[in-house]
């Protein structure tokens, strides 16, 4: 069995993705990816070095996150193109990932976090899709905390996606994070006894 793993930003999947794991569920991370694509030497981080400019690199080859993220993040056309120089290389490593991994161990609960699942098209993917949901406040509140953003940025990168309320409409299984560790591991391990364990 699979699920595509998907919510906003700061809704708390890497939480999820951690109580499925520490269940027995095996981890395909699209985020651990896409960031193993942009390292120095990969063709990926070549071709967006040539579209965005050496701005983007630091000294060392490295790629500048932050410098990559203020041009994307502001500029929609400038995302798109960055969508579609990573997204095939990503999408192509997880389904080679997940066909060996369901190979290995066909009963086993692989899971595929993918933070713009529905933005990429790929619902059709996965047997099911949950989706890791707080309401848009919470997560401007966490975003805002966690990378020490303003409102303005913050709320920009929560515009980037498509609007958590809309992913909850469309999920096979809704985690609801907004209550604390102790609500949200219930929830999972319900799910796991309900739709893994047979």
């Amino acid at each position: 069995m699979n699920i595509g793993l998907t919510g906003g930003i700061a809704t708390g999947k890497s939480t999820v993705s951690r109580m499925l794991v520490s269940l027995g569920a095996e981890l395909i991370d699209a985020d651990v990816i896409a960031r193993e694509i942009m390292e120095p030497g990969h063709p990926v981080l070549a071709r967006v070095a040539e579209h965005f400019g050496e701005d983007i690199l630091n000294p060392d080859g490295t790629l500048n996150r932050k410098q990559l993220g203020a041009v994307v993040f502001s500029n929609p056309e400038q995302r798109k193109v960055l969508n579609e120089l990573t997204h095939p290389a990503i999408r192509s490593e997880m389904a080679a990932r997940m066909k060996a991994l369901e190979a290995a161990n066909p009963h086993r609960l692989v899971v595929c976090d993918i933070p713009l699942l529905y933005e990429s098209g790929q619902e059709g993917l996965y047997e099911q899709i949950m989706v890791v949901y707080v309401p848009r406040e919470v997560q401007l509140e966490r975003l805002m905390e966690r990378d020490n953003l303003t409102m303005e940025q913050a709320s920009s990168r929560l515009a980037a996606q498509m609007d958590i309320e809309l992913k909850k409409s469309k999920a096979d299984v809704l985690i609801d994070n907004r209550y604390g560790l102790d609500e949200t591991r219930r929830q999972i391990e319900k799910f796991w006894r309900e739709k893994v364990t047979v």
